[in-house]
């Protein structure tokens, strides 16, 4: 899949499995995902890529293609929304995720930093807060697949929140 997808425009499609297995078919994927562009690859010895990759659009999988040789999928691109108290819910967000990256700091956890820097567009801003954010694959699924951007930040805030409840409890001991 990624030698075609290299030789083209080096963008392919990135869904979760619901239930199954990445290897052997018979999974259940979720319905929202997201196309990604491949900024840089590396063949490594054994035929696997390391990708460097970024999220371009939302989409939906309307009708899942024959697996031969890989996953396809006909898809509809996904529109996010964005009114006034998306803006103002940037800060608060921004607040809570760089709390949270420093109490996971504290515990010697691997973050890729304190200083949260994000867009000025809350689209792209809630996105970025949820790349930042560690969440599992779950979290960020549902977050995935709201189309409100204000209510993305209001949900990933909230997760914030009990996340740094957590952290602090455990640096008490």
């Amino acid at each position: 899949m990624m030698e075609h997808c290299l030789a083209g425009d080096s963008i392919f499609g990135v869904v979760l499995i619901e239930r199954g297995s990445e290897v052997g078919g018979h999974d259940q994927r979720f319905d929202v995902g997201t196309l990604a562009r491949v900024l840089q690859a590396a063949r490594l010895d054994d035929g696997r890529y390391v990708l460097v990759t970024v999220g371009e659009h939302r989409v939906r999988v309307r009708r899942w293609l024959p697996d031969a040789p890989y996953p396809r999928a006909e898809v509809e691109p996904l529109t996010d929304q964005a009114d006034g108290d998306a803006r103002d819910q940037l800060a608060g967000v921004t607040q809570v995720l760089q709390h949270s990256l420093a109490l996971r700091t504290e515990l010697g956890e691997p973050v890729g930093g304190v200083d949260v820097a994000l867009a000025d567009d809350p689209v792209r801003a809630s996105f970025e807060a949820c790349a930042l954010a560690g969440l599992g694959p779950l979290d960020a699924q549902r977050l995935l697949e709201l189309d409100d951007a204000g209510r993305r930040l209001a949900d990933l805030e909230a997760q914030l929140r009990e996340d740094v409840a957590v952290l602090e409890f455990r640096l008490r001991g």
